[in-house]
């Protein structure tokens, strides 16, 4: 591996199959907890968008009106998610992700239960800027945790792995929440909508527990690593030659003040308004496509997140092994553009779904690279401020997707072919800027620099 030669010649006691060694225990230790509590979370945030096939009475709303209230609402996560991001990301870095964490994950899941109780459209407004504020600053705070244990050139494919958790939670959520609301509808007399929300919360609750006890909120706090090893993962990442790059952006200041930081934000948002514009949406595009049972759209749903996952994880460490960003990160976005074009101008379900499974994989794929770029841009406080800055400018676009989605929805009659254009148009863009950001040569980012 890469890293097995970053600080060999600092600590020379420790060999190569050594380093390789306690890399792949952080691995073990580390990944898959973190990857199961986001799996958690983005099932927690994204079941809304199966519940909604049931909400019209719940939501008592004018049916012509539908579509656009439950955009709204859907999107207003992400209000509740930009304001409180930044401040959870500074409180993360100084209490320590363990117990942030922790709380961040007990509470998304009392909100997320809650929503059992909804009934109207205020409250399921209020509701899901609750749920959007509860879940603020865990995206970003596990990305500036991996800052803590993982060098930049190998932190896309790290990424990848983690972030691969949200479509795992697509690719095994999908049947689940459609065997919940197919078998579950009636039981103690509530509806399957209920039954779904509180269901789903209990893991959130559980895991939050779990990571109170066991994560470690930097390598010098873990009980699984020897002194001499505990040393050799600090010095590997204040060695890492990307902090030479960084050294400009590391105050919280220089984080709202940079021209690249905004840049970021402007494509993450553009992300976003592809992503959730289709995944809020995905089980009543499914559902128009298939005309089938909550059981069949969930299992047909899951495709997309299925090939996101295996492509994610290929493009993440393809990315890392090239140690190019901004080629994947545009490569990957126009890919997405085509497959919603796809499925706008087709009338076959079939191709329609082809295209839909290319735009959603392809979309996914920008995910790992762009971070890993992100996060090798800034350090310090500049780290924790701005890539949740980042996270949660960005995020906007899950509101504006949505709800852009519903509002031509209901002009259309129910129609996705101008949405998916959107969406299309969104993606296209997103390749365009990426492609206008520079970046250091790959030598200056590799070559190990002498502490």
């Amino acid at each position: 591996m890469e890293s097995s030669t970053a600080a060999t010649g600092s600590v020379p006691h420790l060999d190569d199959s050594q380093q390789r060694a306690i890399i792949s225990k952080i691995n073990w230790r580390l990944i898959p907890l973190l990857f199961f509590c986001y799996i958690i979370a983005y099932l927690d945030r994204i079941n809304v968008g199966f519940a909604k096939l049931h909400l019209q009475e719940a939501l008592a709303v004018d049916p012509a009106k539908f579509e656009s209230a439950f955009g709204l609402g859907a999107g207003i996560f992400f209000i509740g998610y930009f304001i409180f991001e930044v401040p959870s990301n500074l409180i993360l870095q100084r209490v320590g992700a363990r117990i942030w964490i922790a709380r961040i994950m007990i509470l998304w899941g009392i909100v997320s239960g809650a929503f059992m109780f909804l009934k109207g459209a205020p409250m399921f407004y209020i509701m899901r800027f609750l749920l959007g504020a509860a879940e603020a600053g865990f995206f970003p705070g596990v990305l500036l945790y991996f800052t803590y244990w993982y060098p930049a050139r190998e932190r896309a494919r790290i990424i990848a792995l983690f972030a691969i958790g949200g479509v795992a939670a697509g690719a095994f959520g999908s049947p689940i929440n459609g065997l919940i609301l197919q078998n579950m509808d009636g039981i103690a007399g509530m509806k399957g909508w209920q039954w779904l929300f509180l269901l789903e919360a209990l893991p959130a609750v559980i895991f939050g527990f779990v990571v109170l006890w066991v994560l470690p909120n930097r390598p010098a706090e873990t009980k699984w690593l020897t002194d001499s090893e505990k040393a050799w993962v600090e010095q590997r990442i204040a060695m890492d030659p990307a902090k030479a790059q960084s050294t400009d952006c590391h105050r919280l200041a220089h984080a709202f003040t940079s021209g690249r930081v905004y840049l970021f934000c402007l494509i993450y948002f553009l992300l976003n308004v592809g992503s959730y514009g289709f995944e809020m949406w995905a089980p009543t595009i499914v559902k128009q496509l298939s005309q089938g049972s909550d059981k069949l759209v969930g299992w047909i749903n899951a495709i997309p997140y299925v090939m996101a996952g295996v492509m994610m994880f290929i493009i993440g460490r393809n990315s890392d092994r090239t140690g190019e960003r901004r080629l994947h990160i545009a490569f990957s976005a126009f890919s997405a553009a085509i497959g919603f074009a796809l499925a706008a101008f087709t009338k076959n379900p079939v191709i329609a779904m082809v295209g839909l499974v290319i735009a959603f994989a392809g979309l996914k794929c920008t995910i790992a690279p762009f971070w890993a770029l992100t996060t090798a841009f800034l350090s310090g406080t500049a780290a924790a401020g701005g890539i949740a800055f980042i996270n949660s400018v960005g995020n906007l676009g899950g509101y504006a997707g949505p709800h852009v989605v519903g509002l031509i929805k209901d002009k259309a009659q129910g129609s996705n072919v101008a949405a998916l254009l959107v969406l299309c148009g969104a993606l296209l863009a997103m390749g365009l800027l990426a492609l206008t950001i520079r970046t250091l040569p790959r030598n200056k980012l590799t070559t190990p620099t002498t502490p």
